[in-house]
C-alpha cells in the first residue's frame, strides 16, 4: 500500500480517497433510484385513480340510462293539454336546434370565403411584388 501525501488529505491513502468517492457515488445512485421509484409509484397510482374514475363516470351513465328507461316504460299517461304542450316544446327545441345548426353553418361557410379571400389578396400581393422585382431585374439585365 502507497501513502501518497497530498495537501489537504492528512495522509489518506488512494484506497480511502477511492473508498469515500464510491461511497458518493453509491449515495447519489441510491437518492436517484428512490427519486424515480418514488415518481413512477405516484404515476401508477395517478393512473389507477384515474381508471376508477372513469369506471365511476360508466356506471353513473348505466344508472343514468337505465333510470331514463325506467320512466319511459312506466310513462304516465297525460291529460291531452300536457302532452300538446310537450308536443309543442319538443317541436320549439327541434326549430331552435335547426336554426343553430344552420347558423353555425352558415358562420362556417363565411369563414371559409373570409379565408379564401385572404389567401388571394395574399397571392395577389405577393405575384404583384415578384413582377416588380423582375422588372427591375430585367431593366439591370438590358443595361
Amino acid at each position: 500500500m502507497v501513502n501518497i501525501t497530498l495537501p489537504g488529505l492528512n495522509n489518506m491513502s488512494i484506497n480511502q480517497v477511492f473508498i469515500v468517492l464510491v461511497a458518493i457515488i453509491a449515495l447519489i445512485a441510491i437518492i436517484v433510484i428512490v427519486v424515480q421509484w418514488r415518481r413512477v409509484r405516484e404515476s401508477q397510482n395517478t393512473v389507477k385513480i384515474m381508471e376508477t374514475e372513469i369506471e365511476l363516470k360508466k356506471i353513473s351513465m348505466v344508472e343514468k340510462d337505465l333510470e331514463s328507461k325506467r320512466l319511459m316504460g312506466n310513462s304516465i299517461q297525460l291529460p291531452k293539454d300536457k302532452q300538446d304542450n310537450l308536443s309543442n316544446i319538443r317541436k320549439s327545441t327541434s326549430d331552435v336546434m335547426g336554426d343553430v345548426g344552420y347558423l353555425h353553418s352558415e358562420i362556417n361557410e363565411r369563414l371559409a370565403r373570409l379565408e379564401a379571400q385572404t389567401e388571394q389578396k395574399k397571392l395577389e400581393i405577393m405575384l404583384n411584388e415578384i413582377e416588380a422585382k423582375e422588372k427591375i431585374l430585367l431593366k439591370k439585365g438590358d443595361k
